[in-house]
């Protein structure tokens, strides 16, 4: 880290990353999302389910970041201590994948929402030529604004952040005072045409999985927090606020129109369900909303991303190419920046050329995410069979059990497309390792890891691509 940069991020700025990060466009669309599958009882018991398996997970980000208060490299560091370096660097890779992927998509949605507006219509669903020139132009520019100081874009992300808050509190505030017990009741259950309840809280719950990506992104900046408390604090701080958001968004917009007619609705839902309570003033209102909060989402995630970058190469046990473990005067990670910029401009572009590829890039995003989740809670359940300590036991045991869930969740097909992108990192991995004057690989497991990966990346393009 640059020494002549002094300042250190407080609990606010790092909880309303958190928030940014999770809260992006996902929750406009939340109330059709998860009246598609379900009706309100088994919507209720899906949130249940979810609540508990984020706060173990919130639980264990918690532990690690007090626990390992001399790692300053998060999420990639404390998998790097608990597996070795081979597979923290898959972390650390899968985690950076996500997060530059997941900006591609904020600018596509971002350039959709822009085309629901009368005069804006020939940005079309977000993938005309239109949508892709202001997107690279939007990226571009977030790019030089972060790459001017990583504090500015810090502080600009806490205004926007609470600028998208305001909407979202607006629409809880109306959809309460027009709340419709008789309307929150047709259906309780479902119709049989969602099948049983077992059913529609798995078809749920993939809706869920996806709205809390980011609940891990104070850890990623640990090492400019002021100490190490303020990390757990934003967590857990950031965990509840975006829990009573998206909980209060889903169930209560079926009070208002009942579940077969909110699983029709076009998205944004959240729009036409307040229409409902307020007139069209009110859905043009939270659509200004989803355009400030997709545009904090991507000012989030590039952070994000680059960090994780700059994490992975940046000191003596780096685990990329420490050309990107480099900071600028003003404390930006600027080589993973540019590296980070360049490929999502890349993923625009295919946005246009090819579609349906740019969908299963998106979905294969959200699925890459899952596995540093998962050994994460694999690390701190190592622990507690160590130390034997039940509390322990519990919550990293309730973590992994919740990660292996995800990602099964989340499509077997998509964890296994996704293998050969952990493959490419490979390459990556190796060179720095030359770097460092090390073999490759110091231990079997790293091999019998490495080779499980390349194995399955070659059956997936076999599978998919032959």
């Amino acid at each position: 880290m640059n020494k002549s940069v002094k300042k250190k991020l407080g609990l606010l700025p790092l909880t309303l990353l958190v928030v940014g990060s999770i809260v992006g466009s996902g929750i406009f669309s939340l109330p059709q999302n998860m009246a598609e599958g379900a009706g309100a009882g088994s919507i209720l018991i899906a949130w249940i389910i979810t609540l508990l398996g984020m706060f173990m997970l919130t639980r264990i980000f918690q532990y690690l970041s007090v626990r390992f208060y001399k790692i300053n490299d998060g999420l990639y560091g404390y998998v790097r201590e608990g597996f070795g370096d081979y597979i923290g660097f898959n972390a650390a890779w899968g985690y950076w994948i996500s997060a530059w992927m997941s900006c591609a998509s904020y600018l596509v949605i971002l350039c959709s929402a822009l085309g629901s507006f009368q005069y804006l219509r020939f940005f079309g669903d977000g993938t005309t030529l239109a949508s892709l020139i202001f997107g690279l132009c939007f990226l571009w520019l977030v790019h030089f604004f972060v790459l001017k100081g990583i504090y500015q874009a810090f502080l600009l992300n806490c205004i926007v952040t609470l600028a998208k808050i305001i909407p979202i509190g607006l629409f809880i505030v109306c959809i309460i005072l027009a709340f419709n017990v008789t309307t929150f009741n047709i259906d309780f259950w479902g119709s049989p045409q969602l099948g049983s309840i077992v059913q529609q809280v798995k078809h749920t719950m993939l809706y869920t999985v996806w709205v809390y990506l980011g609940i891990e992104s104070a850890t990623v900046y640990a090492a400019r927090a002021k100490n190490i408390l303020t990390i757990s604090r934003a967590t857990f701080f950031g965990f509840a606020i975006t829990s009573l958001l998206l909980v209060c968004v889903s169930v209560l917009s079926l009070g208002i129109v009942p579940q077969h007619e909110l699983a029709a609705m076009k998205n944004p839902s959240m729009a036409l369900v307040i229409e409902r309570v307020v007139g069209s003033w009110g859905a043009t209102f939270i659509n200004l909303g989803l355009i400030v909060s997709v545009s904090g989402g991507l000012l989030s995630w590039i952070m994000l991303a680059a960090e994780m970058l700059f994490l992975s190469g940046h000191g003596e046990q780096h685990t990329v190419p420490r050309c990107f473990g480099i900071v600028n005067k003003a404390g930006t990670p600027a080589n993973a920046l540019w590296l980070t910029s360049l490929l999502i401009s890349i993923l625009l572009i295919m946005a246009h050329f090819y579609q349906s590829g740019y969908n299963t890039l998106i979905q294969l995003s959200t699925s890459m995410v899952l596995i540093p989740y998962l050994l994460s809670a694999a690390f701190v359940f190592k622990l507690a069979l160590a130390q034997g300590k039940i509390y322990l036991i519990i919550i990293g045991l309730s973590g992994t059990i919740y990660g292996l869930w995800l990602i099964y969740a989340g499509g077997l097909s998509y964890l296994l497309l996704s293998m050969i992108l952990y493959s490419l990192g490979l390459f990556f991995y190796r060179y720095a390792r030359k770097q460092r004057g090390l073999m490759v690989f110091n231990y079997f497991h790293d091999k019998v890891y490495a080779t499980i990966i390349v194995l399955l990346a070659i059956s997936a393009l076999g599978y998919f691509y032959l």
